[in-house]
């Protein structure tokens, strides 16, 4: 065997190993008739930048950014466009096709297809081959991390195939900034562990550990917070509001969001006895993870009591985190259809389309099912029982509380009187979502440079060598 050995000179060398960056795209050759200046400007510079994330929030068209995004690719390639999508979200994107009159789309469960535009859900993805796509549309990306690792490897593989790649969600990094690395891979970008290194600094042995989240593994070097949101910008756009990139917000309002937090008595006499407490005379705060599922465990009849009191009588949403509080749920809100992991895609894809013509009153369902399921602006109240994941608290609220909601929403969080910890860690991750969206567009129309040093000097050795 012979190998062929191609000099380099040290510059070329370095060049060659650096991240990939740049423009992917051309000049857009399409756009709908029926969108607002603020979703064009979107469109404009995701199709020029040819790999990006829309980190838009709910409401402002994502769906009808990504259809504009997959026609250009369309016309200007001449081949075909994948869109995946969370559960019974496809049946939104073709009526939403119809709109902008873009006939040449369907929704494959069977990896068979004929249209341009191919929609399927990201649980079928194994039908499909990358081969057959120019681009690939992630719709709501941040469902990535909930997936088992092989599938998530699976789309990351897909991904990297195509030319052509798009991410489109609300909440890009909902727990903690460390989740966008999910996104850069997916666009080619920066890989997670060039990314640990080069940002962020482990909170272990750290002297500063003790004033941090309990959940949380690493944080933002303060030295390195400037460029890591310039990095970012590079290669993604956020928008929480038009005006955050120079338009009109008259036309996106929203109704008042009331949240109202019910504490349910933990009874129990013997709790944490490996804490040195034998009678709940103290009320302590759960601060592990297992005693934040021993207190949910304990409690978990009393709040699904307290939660089916708060919806009777509303068409609502029951959203829980296991399967024992599911069944009490069912068991005790007889009008309630429940959403369970033993259902076949079809039959939960069913149930959600039930919900939205009205024919059921209220679901029961968990975030891991649909988390990011079908828009519903028909419904404006929810029952919640919280976690420390600020992406299923967001989810919950911005599935009901978004732009065409003619309805105040109300959102009823039921939690016990010793969780407390997981309320703070919410609360805290609720500040990092505030302050990625405010670093981002600061630097929205930032110019992201580098500095090289001048290395042509010649090294001066001392006298005495």
């Amino acid at each position: 065997m012979f190998y062929i050995i191609i000099p380099m000179n040290y510059q070329e060398f370095i060049e060659s190993k650096k991240h990939t960056t740049g423009q992917f795209g051309f000049e857009p050759v399409y756009f709908p008739e029926k969108i607002f200046d603020f979703q064009r400007a979107i469109i404009e510079k995701a199709v020029r930048k040819g790999r990006m994330g829309i980190f838009a929030d709910t409401g402002l068209g994502k769906t009808r950014i990504s259809l504009a995004i997959a026609q250009n690719i369309v016309l200007k390639t001449w081949w075909r466009v994948l869109i995946l999508t969370p559960l019974a979200v496809a049946f939104q994107f073709i009526d939403e096709a119809k709109e902008i009159w873009l006939w040449s789309i369907e929704y494959s469960k069977d990896g068979k297809f004929t249209s341009d535009i191919v929609l399927c859900n990201y649980e079928r993805l194994d039908y499909f081959d990358s081969k057959d796509f120019e681009c690939v549309i992630l719709d709501e990306s941040s469902i990535l991390k909930n997936f088992k690792w092989q599938i998530k490897i699976q789309i990351t593989s897909f991904l990297r195939k195509v030319k052509y790649r798009f991410l489109t969600t609300a909440t890009p990094s909902p727990n903690d900034f460390i989740e966008l690395w999910t996104s850069s891979e997916a666009l080619g970008y920066m890989w997670y562990m060039d990314m640990l290194t080069k940002f962020f600094k482990s909170t272990a042995n750290s002297i500063d550990s003790n004033n941090r989240n309990i959940w949380e593994k690493f944080y933002l070097k303060p030295h390195a917070e400037n460029a890591f949101f310039q990095w970012v910008n590079s290669w993604s756009i956020m928008v929480k509001k038009p005006s955050d990139i120079g338009f009109d917000d008259s036309r996106y309002e929203l109704p008042e969001l009331i949240i109202h937090t019910h504490k349910v008595e933990n009874k129990a006499d013997v709790w944490i006895w490996w804490q040195g407490l034998l009678f709940n005379d103290v009320k302590p705060q759960a601060k592990t993870m297992s005693e934040v599922r021993l207190e949910q465990k304990q409690t978990e009849y009393d709040r699904c009591v307290k939660a089916v009191e708060l919806a009777q009588g509303k068409t609502s949403v029951y959203r829980c985190n296991t399967n024992n509080e599911s069944a009490i749920l069912k068991k005790l809100d007889t009008e309630a259809v429940e959403i369970i992991w033993s259902q076949t895609i079809e039959q939960k894809e069913q149930i959600l389309k039930d919900f939205a013509s009205w024919k059921v009153k209220r679901i029961i369902t968990k975030a891991s099912i649909t988390g990011m399921w079908l828009n519903r602006q028909h419904c404006n109240h929810c029952v919640y029982f919280p976690t420390r994941s600020y992406e299923q608290y967001y989810q919950a609220i911005r599935r009901f509380w978004r732009f065409w909601q003619k309805n105040d929403v109300v959102v009823d969080m039921v939690i016990s009187d010793w969780q407390g910890r997981v309320i703070q860690a919410l609360n805290e991750k609720m500040k990092k979502a505030v302050q990625l969206y405010q670093n981002l567009v600061k630097n929205v129309n930032s110019v992201r440079t580098e500095t090289k040093k001048d290395e042509t000097n010649n090294i001066t050795l001392p006298s005495f060598i």
